[in-house]
């Protein structure tokens, strides 16, 4: 149970949260939070944030996707970008599963656009232990690597989340 409190504590401490994804998003400092993100805590993802900065982005969200919608790039399955052994992705997401309380209160899903497919880039785990719970949508942050990507299909992103709230 000091799992939970901790990775909470931490999380709302480091402004990881949604709620403060949203905050930057207004600001128009959403890049400005998924650095800050990738680059803090326990979760630090510092190669991911390296890469990012190899180029321009465009950035969109957060905004609520239905789990469904997106692809996973790590898992036990076969064909997956990372694979991993099957026994140490239930352990993980199980035991991250017993932290959730509410989507609100974990970093969104940081995702990149590819040729239609939202790839989950950071959260893979939090995606798996989100199902695990039950929770059929979560909060992302979606990455266009061109700029006629972002402003044709940020759009249909923003529509699926309207579509989701009605």
């Amino acid at each position: 149970m000091a799992y939970k409190i901790n990775i909470e504590e931490e999380i709302r401490r480091l402004e990881c949260d949604a709620p403060s994804a949203q905050r930057y998003a207004r600001e128009g400092k959403l890049e400005e939070w998924v650095h800050k993100y990738l680059m803090a805590g326990q979760w630090a993802n510092p190669g991911l944030s390296n890469g990012l900065k190899l180029q321009s982005r465009w950035w969109h969200g957060p905004v609520e996707i239905n789990l469904s919608d997106l692809a996973r790039a790590v898992g036990p399955e076969s064909g997956m970008e990372y694979q991993v052994e099957n026994d140490y992705w239930v352990n993980r997401i199980s035991n991250m599963a017993k932290s959730l309380t509410h989507p609100l209160s974990i970093p969104p899903l940081i995702v990149e656009y590819r040729s239609g497919e939202l790839s989950i880039r950071d959260g893979n785990t939090r995606h798996g232990a989100m199902g695990v719970v039950g929770w059929t949508k979560c909060w992302v942050i979606i990455w266009y690597n061109t700029e006629n990507d972002y402003r044709e299909f940020s759009y249909v992103h923003s529509t699926q989340q309207n579509q989701i709230k009605a």
